[in-house]
């Protein structure tokens, strides 16, 4: 990936809080695959 603007990164909604987060680093060959914006919202999806 190319560097970008931190405007021009994608994003996404987090499926539980439901909040728009943006693409990391550490999420470069995940990415599709993330659905969480943290791991406080990974965990609380199976309290749900």
């Amino acid at each position: 990936m190319k560097m970008r603007k931190k405007s021009e990164l994608p994003t996404k909604t987090c499926a539980c809080c439901g909040l728009p987060f943006t693409w990391r680093k550490k999420w470069e060959k995940v990415w599709d695959e993330v659905r969480y914006c943290s791991n406080r919202c990974r965990n609380t999806k199976s309290k749900q």
